[in-house]
């Protein structure tokens, strides 16, 4: 058991995504610097708003 947290994961995913896109998301990741889990979590939440807005 690791650390207590607010946002528990305790679903794992795995993925394959081409050289742009991790060139994209390691991009992200350092500019924001943020982890790639935040960066995804991210892109997620994103896609979810555009989905309302439809």
């Amino acid at each position: 058991m690791g650390r207590p947290t607010d946002n528990p994961r305790p679903n794992k995913l795995s993925i394959r995504i081409s050289d742009e896109d991790k060139q994209i998301l390691e991009h992200y990741c350092e500019i924001e610097n943020v982890n790639r889990t935040e960066a995804i979590s991210r892109g997620i939440k994103k896609l979810g708003s555009n989905l309302e807005e439809m």
